[in-house]
């Protein structure tokens, strides 16, 4: 019997499950203390008042097992709008079913029903299994591009200027 996977707009009842899922990721990434958040602060940005991101959840057999958090982009060069895609992610033991490639076409999907121009992400560079997935779902590498960030007592000092 073939796994059933579906891929579905993120809600409320998911923030537990999505936080968890960030934890895990920022861990794969040798990062767990950069997670700064809450799932309080994760409910407020996905559903609060003004939210700041939207999320998709893949479901093996019902089963949460993965997830995309994406926010809206804007291209001065396209004059169109786009997406960023932070996080996506999923559970080791759940991949090789197919469930990271639907659910990285959902949010390609949902680029293009609104119009958008790019998706955009980015990609530890030693993490050579997401930089072949991207590869092998046609991403090209910006290697000419540099991520600069400003966080922190940095952007505190910098806006503290203006």
């Amino acid at each position: 019997m073939q796994p059933r996977i579906e891929i579905r707009a993120a809600g409320e009842g998911d923030v537990a499950f999505i936080f968890a899922m960030i934890r895990a990721l920022a861990e794969y990434e040798r990062s767990p203390e950069s997670v700064l958040g809450s799932e309080e602060l994760l409910r407020d940005a996905l559903f609060g008042e003004r939210p700041h991101a939207e999320a998709l959840v893949a479901e093996l057999d019902a089963q949460p097992v993965g997830f995309a958090v994406f926010h809206g982009t804007f291209s001065t060069w396209h004059c169109r709008p786009g997406i960023w895609l932070e996080d996506f992610y999923v559970m080791p033991e759940h991949r090789r079913f197919g469930i990271g490639e639907r659910l990285f076409r959902q949010v390609a999907a949902i680029a293009v029903q609104r119009g958008c121009s790019r998706l955009s992400w980015t990609a530890l560079d030693w993490n050579t299994p997401a930089l072949n997935f991207y590869g092998k779902m046609g991403a090209q590498a910006l290697d000419e591009w540099t991520n600069h960030r400003l966080s922190g007592d940095q952007l505190l000092a910098v806006a503290g200027s203006a």
